[in-house]
């Protein structure tokens, strides 16, 4: 899929045809054989995604024929709605900005519509970039927050209903906590990756003729990113206690479960003995010839059965 926007009073819109030369953002989308030929007409080389998916820094963030390549790991969604962290590659021009993604991140569906809004407009490739970065980390704080909240709720619920909480809802904390923690790391490795693409960019900035614009905009994004990537490793951190909260919790019930059945089998331990000594085949064996044998070992077994149950409160196991 192909997205191409032109300039239009202070935003964006969409262009029409298929001459992508007037076109300041071009946006590919899992893009088709025929609309990389499109892009590759205009003299840049579409990167694949074995290319983007390339673990070495020297290979996603390059610059090549006065084009620079900056790609980030962040998260977003698949067609199948699952969600991701997938490579999404920045191509700058001195003309235009063109962005080659295999996923979904939402900022790449509702920044054309408020484009002339950002800090620095999109008038230009480099605003356009500046702009859109802008908006990636806005979502990533957003899903940061929504994070937090769902964190709360989950070790809210773990402190203060764990004692009469069924193991169903524990183990539904456990399976959250663990969705959270996997979401954050999304994040964090998303704001890894901005970090470095903002440092590689920050380098080529005096060359710009914008760049006491394009500078302080720049540092802004940066302090914004670190102070993100904090806020993730606390994140992080109280999802190890709430993790170990909720652990601890389960073993609790276990140790319960597993205490009342100790006590069970103590409370019958003496009844069986007795039981077992009077089962047994001698031919000497007094009681068994009393009128009142069998009502003895009854009793019997009562009171060692009632003196168990009383030793067990008396030691506080109970």
């Amino acid at each position: 899929m192909l997205h191409a926007y032109i300039p239009d009073n202070g935003g964006l819109r969409p262009l029409t045809g298929d001459d992508l030369t007037p076109a300041l953002w071009v946006d590919l989308y899992r893009p088709l054989d025929r609309q990389t030929r499109q892009v590759e007409e205009l003299g840049i080389s579409v990167p694949t995604l074995a290319d983007m998916e390339e673990i070495e820094i020297s290979n996603r963030l390059y610059r090549e024929g006065g084009v620079e390549y900056m790609t980030a790991v962040l998260p977003g969604e698949l067609p199948d709605g699952s969600r991701v962290a997938m490579p999404v590659t920045f191509i700058l021009t001195p003309q235009r900005l063109i962005t080659v993604r295999h996923h979904e991140p939402r900022p790449f569906k509702t920044f054309p519509d408020r484009a002339g809004r950002a800090t620095l407009g999109c008038s230009t490739p480099d605003r356009l970039f500046l702009g859109l970065i802008d908006d990636i980390v806005a979502r990533l704080a957003d899903i940061l927050e929504h994070a937090g909240k769902e964190l709360e709720r989950t070790t809210s619920d773990v402190f203060h209903n764990g004692d009469h909480a069924r193991a169903d809802r524990l183990q539904g904390a456990l399976v959250q906590v663990g969705r959270t923690s996997d979401l954050i790391a999304k994040v964090r490795l998303g704001l890894l990756s901005l970090e470095r693409v903002l440092a590689f960019y920050i380098v080529t900035t005096p060359e710009r003729a914008d760049s006491g614009r394009i500078k302080p905009m720049v540092k802004s994004l940066q302090r914004d990113i670190q102070a993100l990537e904090v806020h993730a490793d606390f994140l992080s951190s109280r999802i190890s206690l709430t993790a170990d909260a909720t652990l601890g919790m389960i073993n609790l019930q276990q140790n319960n479960a597993v205490r009342m059945l100790s006590v069970v089998a103590a409370l019958f331990l003496p009844p069986t003995l007795i039981a077992s000594i009077y089962g047994m085949n001698f031919e000497h064996m007094p009681e068994l010839a009393s009128r009142w044998g069998y009502y003895i070992a009854l009793l019997l077994m009562l009171l060692t059965s009632v003196a168990t149950w009383l030793l067990m409160r008396w030691k506080h196991w109970l």
